[in-house]
């Protein structure tokens, strides 16, 4: 029986104790730890890592751990620990990126419409903050559009489902014909029709008002973008078949 390597072992153990520490200090963690969007008041530059090891609720943690167990442990294997490390956190960051830059268009298209419709900056600020509004502000954007916009400045990002999304891009890369069982259905599918259909589905949801919860669906693409784009160059530049340590 193969072991687990120390590294994926450590993560797993960080992000346990995240998890349980913020069970006792959820508004401090939350606030320090979680990533906000980038003009929010509480957004810091360490959050861009941070937030991988913050997940709201068990299962959250308990499904991401177990693909980061399942996928991240053959990687490592074959890369070494710092090289999956550098993988991991960079596929965590272009997620927090592209969603973040989701919620900027969202943000500043609300923020253009009113801005257009005479209101000020302050006031508009106002409205993103607290979300109390005078009633006329709907002649000009829709209550959805608008609490959208609030959920977008105020709602932190958290999870390490963006870099779980890139090591499942890598492992597919590498092992396409690899059968993966699915939860639902319990049904095997190749990795390389696995991944393309889960990177559809979420761009779906993210583009529509049909997700089911605050999941950060572009997220999940930006980890499995990022990942693909990193697995491309170092296969073209030989950097796929080295470790780093």
């Amino acid at each position: 029986m193969n072991r687990t390597p120390l590294i994926i072992t450590q993560l797993l153990v960080i992000n346990l104790i995240f998890y349980v520490g913020s069970q006792f200090s959820y508004s401090i963690s939350r606030d320090i730890f979680s990533l906000f969007y980038f003009e929010n008041d509480k957004f810091l530059y360490s959050q861009l890592v941070t937030h991988m090891f913050m997940h709201g609720n068990i299962m959250h943690l308990a499904f991401n751990m177990l693909a980061l167990w399942m996928f991240g442990s053959t990687l490592v294997s074959l890369w070494g620990k710092n090289k999956f490390l550098f993988f991991y956190f960079s596929c965590g960051i272009g997620a927090a990126v592209l969603q973040n830059y989701s919620n900027y268009v969202n943000i500043n298209s609300f923020m253009n419409i009113l801005s257009d419709a005479s209101f000020s900056q302050q006031q508009i600020i106002s409205v993103l903050k607290t979300a109390t509004y005078p009633t006329y502000i709907l002649d000009f954007v829709s209550e959805s559009e608008m609490l959208s916009a609030y959920s977008d400045f105020n709602t932190p990002m958290i999870g390490a489902s963006g870099a779980i999304y890139g090591i499942v891009v890598a492992f597919s890369f590498m092992f396409p014909n690899t059968k993966l069982m699915l939860l639902f259905p319990p049904v095997p599918v190749k990795a390389k029709y696995l991944v393309p259909g889960l990177i559809v589905v979420d761009l779906f949801f993210g583009l529509t008002s049909a997700s089911i919860g605050s999941i950060a669906h572009f997220a999940h693409i930006g980890g499995a973008l990022t990942g693909l784009i990193m697995m491309l160059y170092w296969k073209k530049s030989q950097f796929n078949n080295r470790r780093w340590n």
